[in-house]
Parts: C-alpha cells; sequence; structure tokens
C-alpha cells in the first residue's frame, strides 16, 4: 500500500499542475429558435457536440469559416472544432430560451491547442567533419568498383608520349565521377602538375565568345603525382553533378610539372 501511495502521489501532482495551465471553456448559449454563428480564423474541418441535444452544421463540401449551432432543452453540453490548420476550439454549451449574442467571432487565441503537439526539438550537434568523412568513404568506395571494371575510351588525346583517355563519364546519386587512364610511353617520367576540367561554351560563328569554366574536383581517387616511364595509372575525379548544354563541351587539361608537356583533351 505505501508503495501504491508513493507511486499515485507524484502523478496526481502531475495532474494538479498540469490543470493549472488549463483555462477555463467558455460558454456559449443556443436555442432552437435561432442560429448562433460561430466564425473561426480558419477553414472548419470537423465540429462535434457532445449530446444530441445540440446540432452544429457547417459546410463539408465547400470549406467555409463559420458554422450554425442550435439546441433543444437538455442538459449542457460541449462542443468541439478543429479548423484546417489544426487548432482546436472547445466550448461548454447550454441551451437558453432567450439569447442575446447570435454571433461568436473566434480568434485564434482562443484554440486550447493543436491537434499536432508540439515536440520540443532538440538541438543537435552535427559534426560537418564526420560528415565529410562518410561521403568521402562513399566516393572511395564506388571509385574503386570503377576501377575495377573494364572499358571502351570514351576519347583519347597523345602528346609526347603520353596518353590520356576518358574511359568512362558515370552519374551516381548528385555527383559525376570521371575515369580516366594515363600512360607514359616516352623516355621521361611525366610528373603531374594538375588535371583540371573544364565546361567550355563556344560559338563557332563568333570565336571571340568562348567562355571556360572551371569544375570543382570534390574527390580524387588514385590521382597520381607521377607516372613512370612504360607505366599507366587508372584514377577518378568526383565533381558535382552537372549539365551541359547545346553549346558546350567538357575540357580536360593534364600539365606536366617543371616541364612543357601539355594535353588537353
Amino acid at each position: 500500500m505505501r508503495i501504491l501511495n508513493m507511486i499515485a502521489i507524484p502523478f496526481l501532482m502531475s495532474l494538479t499542475l498540469n490543470a493549472q495551465h488549463l483555462k477555463p471553456l467558455d460558454t456559449i448559449y443556443a436555442n432552437d429558435k435561432m442560429n448562433v454563428a460561430l466564425f473561426f480564423p480558419d477553414y472548419i474541418r470537423q465540429g462535434i457536440t457532445g449530446s444530441e441535444d445540440f446540432v452544429f452544421t457547417y459546410n463539408r463540401e465547400k470549406k467555409q469559416y463559420f458554422g450554425l449551432l442550435q439546441a433543444r432543452p437538455g442538459h449542457q453540453s460541449n462542443l468541439l472544432a478543429v479548423t484546417d490548420n489544426g487548432q482546436v476550439y472547445s466550448y461548454i454549451v447550454k441551451y437558453k430560451d432567450s439569447i442575446t449574442r447570435l454571433n461568436y467571432f473566434v480568434s485564434e487565441s482562443e484554440s486550447i491547442g493543436n491537434e499536432i503537439p508540439e515536440i520540443p526539438i532538440k538541438e543537435s550537434i552535427i559534426n560537418e567533419d564526420s560528415l565529410t568523412i562518410k561521403k568521402h568513404q562513399y566516393y572511395e568506395r564506388f571509385s574503386q568498383y570503377l576501377l575495377g571494371q573494364d572499358y571502351f575510351a570514351e576519347r583519347t588525346k597523345r602528346k609526347k608520349g603520353v596518353v590520356l583517355k576518358l574511359l568512362e563519364t558515370r552519374y551516381q546519386n548528385n555527383e559525376v565521377y570521371l575515369v580516366f587512364d594515363i600512360k607514359n610511353k616516352s623516355e621521361i617520367d611525366f610528373e603531374i602538375d594538375y588535371l583540371k576540367v573544364y565546361r567550355v561554351s563556344s560559338n563557332k560563328k563568333r570565336k571571340a565568345s568562348y567562355q571556360q569554366l572551371e569544375l570543382d574536383v570534390i574527390y580524387k581517387c588514385e590521382f597520381p603525382k607521377k607516372v613512370v616511364i612504360g607505366n599507366s595509372q587508372m584514377f577518378v575525379y568526383v565533381l558535382t553533378k552537372f549539365s551541359m548544354g547545346d553549346n558546350e563541351r567538357l575540357e580536360i587539361s593534364i600539365l606536366e610539372k617543371n616541364g612543357n608537356r601539355k594535353i588537353a583533351l
């Protein structure tokens, strides 16, 4: 018994504290001789009375802001109304043979709450570094998958013994994966300064309209700093997804470090 009392006391205290925050319901009087109109701040979606002695009517086919209340002699009851935005309104309704107020203009402040309870939003600390790591892990896995496939080259360019191939252009989620292969057939090691990707727009009729925009590379997989004599290396560039216009093309430019060999693919 003592244990039950210990459980019951906090429960009753909680009910009491909650009740202190509830405001008393307003009373609306109605009868069977007149229509009492209630105008709400939003469309009425649902209206229910607790007794058959009270009838609340509203347009269910065409949304309207007002409803009509009528009553016949009987015990007091309640009216519950819900508007389109989920606000809930509750009133005590009583029969009264003679009434003087026929119109009620309801403000949103009279709402007792919303049908969807407000859930406190807990502040969460987002670790941007961890998100970046997860993305890079995915880029790495998918890039390694692409590097394990066989391809016929989409484009090839040779210059002074160096061969650059674009093997594959693959769209995945919100990224574009470019699979490259570079081979050094020259007699000198090819040390790479950079490989850049551009979106180029040009008008064949007007050469002056040529425009070149460098695209951001968000991840590189197996990109070599140097390709030694007789060796080749496949690698992947990951870029944010982009689209090409009718007068646009993709251009890849690779430059030798401390040298003059440059290939534009």
